[in-house]
């Protein structure tokens, strides 16, 4: 696993805590989105065809400070828009740390050469670079020629100058094992700490939508990479158990409280991927509040496909603080990739439906043959 053990320990400790207080609901990481805006238009992206007057809004280093005390989740990430466009963003970051968080600091490198002088290397802060593979796949995904080599750049002088440095990689329609695995062998090669690598969301706000891959596909192409990867020594950025569900060998629910997202408009109801179900103007009122039961795979539509860490990264970990053994069994011999896969969920809303087809006015209707 690509993260360091100082980290895994703080880490361990938070969990252990919230465990010993009972605790059945709790941050794992906490999502601080301080501004929408962004210098890249990607196709699978739903976060920027806001008007231009929401686009020009930002969190400020008060109120950034505020989400991180009030939220307590040991680690923060910071994804965008792009961050980097934020003028308080060195300051914000020096707030995190000063805190003991860690922070991951999601960007697509572009600004990253003319911006580091304002940060200081630090066990706390990783900066975590956009890569959807390599220059051909990447350069499309974001809708930009040359963005690839800028961003391979910016990773080699942050590992130059004793950054830490992870890649965040999103996986759409299109992908091989071969090419996703061609893609972590060089990033590995590149002295990354690690990479996260997750299916794209279906953004309904996405200008693109046929880009998304979709129900057993994503598990298939997960076990075809992880196939591969047993003769590779590639540091992914998740628990074992996540990496288990991506192979379709472990039937989870999303537990969204996991990874709270605070953004210009408040504390978004249920989480970073869905922008139209509210916001909460606190933390515990996004706790008390949100009718969880609402959301999840089997429990709403919009949700369907999902299988992104920031839904089921908590519930894996939660998964290995319950079965630990399970977990040290999965840690041993990796994502098992032949075999039968879990079943997928009944959709909540198909049963509703036959069982409204069952009933006239509300009153059960026997269908004799």
């Amino acid at each position: 696993m690509g993260v360091p053990l100082r980290q895994q320990i703080a880490v361990g400790s938070y969990l252990l805590k919230q465990k010993l207080k009972g605790v059945k609901k709790y941050p794992l990481v906490l999502m601080l989105e301080p501004l929408f805006r962004c210098n890249l238009a990607c196709a699978g992206c739903g976060k920027i065809d806001y008007p231009e007057d929401v686009l020009d809004q930002r969190l400020s280093f008060e109120q950034c400070m505020q989400a991180v005390d009030e939220c307590g989740a040991p680690m923060v990430s910071i994804p965008g828009g792009e961050p980097l466009i934020h003028k308080e963003m060195p300051q914000i970051i020096a707030g995190i740390i000063a805190r003991k968080k860690y922070v991951y600091l999601c960007t697509n490198a572009l600004l990253l050469k003319k911006r580091i002088d304002d940060y200081t290397p630090s066990p706390y802060l990783t900066f975590s670079i956009h890569l959807d593979g390599m220059k051909e796949r990447h350069d499309a995904s974001v809708c930009q020629d040359g963005v690839f080599d800028r961003a391979v750049e910016a990773i080699k002088l942050c590992v130059a100058r004793g950054f830490r440095v992870t890649v965040n990689c999103t996986l759409f329609q299109g992908e091989t094992p071969d090419d996703v695995a061609e893609f972590l062998d060089y990033a590995m090669e590149l002295g990354i700490e690690g990479a996260t690598i997750a299916p794209g969301f279906s953004y309904e706000r996405a200008p693109k939508q046929d880009i998304f891959i979709k129900g057993q596909d994503t598990k298939k192409l997960f076990r075809g990479i992880f196939e591969i990867g047993k003769k590779r020594n590639w540091k992914l950025n998740h628990s074992k158990l996540y990496l288990d569900f991506l192979a379709g060998n472990q039937d989870y629910a999303c537990t969204p409280w996991g990874n709270p997202t605070r953004n210009i408009f408040g504390w978004q109801k249920p989480c970073y991927l869905l922008p139209d179900e509210g916001y909460a103007t606190s933390f515990k009122e996004l706790l008390d509040d949100t009718p969880w039961e609402k959301y999840g795979n089997s429990s709403n539509p919009k949700c369907a496909q999902c299988m992104a860490h920031c839904g089921y990264e908590a519930t894996a970990v939660e998964d290995t603080l319950q079965h630990p053994l399970k977990a040290l069994l999965a840690s041993l011999r990796g994502p098992r990739t032949t075999g039968p896969m879990v079943a997928e969920p009944t959709p909540k809303w198909v049963t509703e439906e036959l069982k409204a087809r069952k009933t006239i006015g509300g009153i059960p209707v026997r269908m004799e043959r």
